[in-house]
């Protein structure tokens, strides 16, 4: 009885695949902005991480107030531009390379964030 109470609820569901983008498939303008900014914000908090800086060092070495490095931390990127970001990564110590080539597929390009 429990099994078949299971099997009518999976096949209830649906499932949509996701483009790569949580933000393309919630909807929301400027989706491949946002990506490309919480990609560089992982970055900046993953280092912050690895180098166990606490946020009071992490404030002497950004040159930014505690709250903003609590914000970038958990993600909460309103008011941060994308040179803003790029910045702060250059202050961590890190090139930030900007890289304009043709695309792929023609038409519309895109931004995208790789780490090396």
């Amino acid at each position: 009885m429990k099994e078949r109470r299971e099997e009518q609820y999976l096949e209830e569901i649906s499932v949509t695949p996701s483009t790569g983008n949580v933000f393309e498939d919630l909807g929301l303008p400027d989706a491949e902005e946002l990506l490309v900014k919480s990609n560089l914000a992982i970055k900046i908090s993953t280092i912050i991480e690895k180098r166990h800086l606490s946020q009071k060092e992490a404030v002497a070495i950004l040159g930014i107030p505690q709250p903003k490095v609590s914000m970038i931390q958990h993600g909460k990127l309103r008011g941060f531009s994308l040179e803003k970001l790029c910045h702060l990564l250059t202050l961590l110590g890190r090139d930030v390379d900007i890289v304009v080539k043709d695309s792929k597929k023609g038409g519309v390009g895109h931004m995208r964030v790789t780490y090396a």
